[in-house]
């Protein structure tokens, strides 16, 4: 008889864990519909006096899709044109690997406004208390 797998819920799950299961979530869809085309996007605002890591954007790019997962400039630096240089140089990379469109999530708190004056349109919605929510899914049409 084999042994039971264990069920294990942890709110600190150990660093490796998350790329052990999408690894094995990319031999899945491999298997399913052969190697998915996923492929990551970063640009990073380092601080000039320190070097250090302070703000940016981070994106993938699967399946002519081009998903802005994290766009964050710090309160010190908004409203300097930041945020819509990094907006600009993501949809051309979107472009450059020949996405059909872009998308992103947002929260009613943050930057919805922002995002539509770049073309993003809401296409989703997902309801919840205020003031976080709603949370809206957002798009942009690159074709």
């Amino acid at each position: 008889m084999p042994a039971q797998t264990l069920f294990i819920e942890t709110c600190t799950p150990p660093k490796e864990a998350r790329g052990v299961l999408l690894a094995e979530l990319r031999r899945d869809v491999t298997q399913r519909v052969g190697a998915p085309d996923s492929s990551d996007f970063a640009i990073l605002l380092d601080d000039p006096t320190s070097g250090d890591l302070i703000g940016g954007l981070w994106a993938i790019s699967r399946w002519g899709g081009f998903l802005i997962d994290i766009l964050i400039v710090p309160e010190t630096l908004r409203r300097q044109g930041l945020g819509s240089r990094l907006i600009r140089a993501a949809e051309a990379e979107a472009r450059r690997r020949g996405c059909d469109h872009m998308w992103l999530e947002t929260y009613n708190f943050q930057s919805r406004p922002f995002y539509e004056r770049f073309g993003f349109e809401v296409f989703g919605q997902l309801d919840g208390p205020a003031p976080i929510y709603p949370m809206f899914f957002m798009k942009k049409d690159l074709k």
